[in-house]
């Protein structure tokens, strides 16, 4: 793996089908042809569609060396929010959805999106904002809502939805749906223009005006939304640290070669203390990550919920990554801040990381509440 993102997907950062609003679905099939030959390809997805279904630690090691480069999980289809929605189709759905929706997902034949972000006063931090609502009306369901934030929309063949279903002896109970993004009554009314550029399709506002959908397009069971995306969330959280871990050791490695030759004052600048020190404070920071990932990764695989272990992972690594990132650049100094080199995508987009799939700030105050309550439990 290591070997094919550096050897050939490296090369294509600097092809204009990168924008952005993300790498284009052009470059995203070259990218997926290449990942196929080599073998690579959706090595996370479930055996029967030609994956190999790797266990959490598995795709730690995986994954992080995709990351390498920020088009290395585009090329193996295991960028968010493919390789999350597999995940949760995978757990939830039923023989007949797997058939129609993970089966194209899983083989990288089309794209998805995942709908629950709202803008304010929506659902964000807080999901039991969530506004969205889906009506019974005889045999099908009517959506209604605005989403933002939805990555990967723009392009995406079908999309798993977050709304309040009322009727069918529930009421604002949880649910998700799936639909498909063709349907007339599902409106992208823009692509947002945002700090980070690594995701295909971007970010968009995704409006549903009475989006009709038959009852058969349940995700799961009614009412049992927010349940479900605790399924999907809390292993996507660490496939995003394990990504952006890989762009980490790539920072590190960038920046020590240019403090090996670039001189200051007599000597190479990392005989300074002022950049070996940075650098020993990356190499520390890449190790607490790495730890972190792979604790969190056994704690999943022997069947735990694991989400305090999520959420302080979450945390550690979304803000040891962007410490590296940072520290990089400025041992660069003035070719850091240009895009000479990839460490100045990698400190747009890895800061967006701190945000979404929950700000440090709330993953913070979760595990307070959970120490206080249950002992950190």
């Amino acid at each position: 793996m290591k070997a094919f993102v550096r050897d050939r997907v490296v090369p294509f950062e600097k092809d204009k089908r990168w924008t952005d609003h993300g790498p284009t679905d052009d470059l995203r099939r070259e990218l997926n042809a290449l990942a196929r030959e080599a073998g690579v390809f959706a090595p996370h997805a479930p055996e029967e569609y030609g994956g190999q279904h790797l266990s959490h630690i598995g795709r730690a090691a995986v994954f992080t060396a995709a990351g390498y480069s920020m088009l290395g999980p585009v090329a193996l289809h295991c960028a968010a929010p493919d390789e999350g929605n597999i995940h949760l189709l995978d757990v939830v759905a039923r023989a007949d959805q797997r058939e129609r929706y993970l089966r194209p997902l899983a083989t990288g034949t089309v794209r998805s999106c995942f709908c629950m972000t709202e803008p304010a006063p929506g659902a964000g931090s807080d999901p039991s904002l969530l506004q969205t609502t889906a009506r019974r009306d005889g045999n099908d369901w009517v959506i209604d809502g605005e989403k933002w934030l939805i990555t990967g929309a723009e392009g995406a063949a079908f999309a798993i939805i977050m709304a309040k279903a009322h009727g069918d002896g529930t009421e604002s109970a949880a649910t998700m749906f799936l639909a498909d993004m063709s349907d007339p009554a599902i409106r992208i009314e823009r692509t947002l223009d945002t700090i980070d550029s690594s995701f295909v399709g971007g970010h968009a506002v995704v409006r549903f005006d009475g989006l009709r959908v038959p009852a058969g397009a349940v995700l799961g069971e009614v009412g049992q939304g927010f349940r479900y995306a605790q399924v999907r969330l809390a292993p996507a959280r660490l496939t995003h640290c394990m990504r952006w871990l890989g762009s980490a050791i790539r920072a590190q490695e960038i920046a020590t070669e240019f403090a090996r030759r670039r001189t200051a004052f007599g000597r190479p600048i990392g005989e300074h203390e002022g950049v070996s020190f940075m650098l020993a404070d990356n190499a520390m920071d890449i190790h607490l990550a790495q730890l972190t990932i792979w604790h969190t990764a056994s704690v999943l695989d022997r069947g735990d919920r694991a989400s305090s272990e999520s959420s302080m992972a979450k945390v550690i690594c979304s803000e040891a990554i962007a410490r590296v990132a940072d520290r990089s650049l400025q041992i660069l100094g003035g070719l850091g801040t240009t895009r000479d080199t990839i460490v100045e995508r990698f400190y747009r987009d890895i800061r967006a990381f701190r945000i979404y799939d929950g700000p440090s700030e709330v993953h913070r105050w979760a595990i307070g509440r959970r120490i206080l309550t249950h002992g950190g439990n």
